[in-house]
């Protein structure tokens, strides 16, 4: 089993030291966002490694000596100033902790995601391009993969359309985010690739990719794994994850997210968040189904 922590909302940067209790206590339990009555318990020894997705990795850099499983980082890393993501930290201090990442980890399970683009009269294409190149030349020799997403038209994206301003792509914008990514990744020795996009750039230089492809998956555990489910009808190619997450539950509060469509809910659930519960929120009640989950 692959965990994903979290495409749901960023663990690592909001509740680091509940999922450091439950590692240490051996199990997560996970309710089912389609039907909360039923939980996942999931044990750690049948964890084969553990995906981390975050845009603030430095709530979990003191704990991930503690963690003796394979460990993927992909952390977002995007231009945007408070307007777009109003809690999260500098990027100065992110691309520091980037760093101190690499050397943990390791520079072969480190991704940035740069994720997602939008262009604006604000965040315009020249915006973007210098943006990219300066992340490329401060994290050169740390991180050699990259990842590139465009928005997409979610709730929560409609919701906030006002303040986003963003315009739809045309062919020239590909082209050139194309061009000048791929030129820029190239000169300090790092890879970009989009995942799970209709426009996968690979004309300009893009490889073509997944985020968790099965063949690193293989490299990183000898297992093989089926496609992720949770996406069969869009056919993506990653490989199945398990995510521990709950929608509407992390505080960054980023105007484009696709977890987050309720900010009112966001609050309500942290609120119940306790450290020690075995549940991300909430506590386990006398008539939830409890069922061991193995894949």
């Amino acid at each position: 089993m692959i965990l994903n922590v979290s495409g749901r909302t960023d663990i690592v940067a909001f509740y680091s030291k509940w999922f450091m209790n439950r590692y240490h206590e051996g199990f997560v339990d996970v309710r089912n966002p389609f039907n909360p009555k039923l939980v996942s318990r999931i044990n750690f020894t049948d964890v084969d490694a553990i995906l981390f997705c975050t845009k603030n990795p430095i709530p979990i850099l003191d704990y991930l000596q503690e963690i003796k499983k394979t460990i993927i980082f992909q952390v977002t890393l995007t231009p945007y100033k408070k307007d777009i993501e109003p809690n999260v930290p500098d990027k100065k201090e992110i691309i520091e902790a980037i760093k101190k990442l690499s050397s943990i980890v390791g520079i072969d399970n480190l991704y940035i995601r740069y994720d997602p683009i939008f262009l604006s009269p604000k965040y315009n294409l020249a915006y973007h391009e210098k943006a990219f190149a300066k992340m490329c030349e401060l994290l050169d020799g740390y991180v050699k993969q990259i990842i590139v997403s465009f928005i997409d038209d979610y709730k929560n994206v409609r919701n906030n359309a006002h303040t986003l301003n963003y315009r739809p792509f045309t062919e020239n914008d590909y082209k050139r985010i194309g061009t000048s990514f791929s030129n820029y990744a190239k000169e300090h020795n790092m890879t970009v690739q989009t995942c799970f996009e209709e426009r996968n750039l690979s004309e300009y230089g893009f490889k073509i990719g997944e985020c968790i492809s099965h063949e690193l998956a293989y490299i990183l555990t000898g297992k093989k794994y089926k496609n992720w489910t949770a996406r069969k009808e869009r056919k993506c190619k990653c490989v199945q994850m398990v995510d521990i997450g709950v929608y509407n539950s992390c505080k960054h509060f980023c105007k484009y997210c696709y977890a987050n469509y309720d900010e009112k809910k966001v609050n309500e659930n942290y609120s119940k968040h306790n450290q020690n519960s075995s549940l991300l929120v909430g506590e386990l009640q006398n008539d939830d189904i409890i069922k061991i989950r193995k894949d």
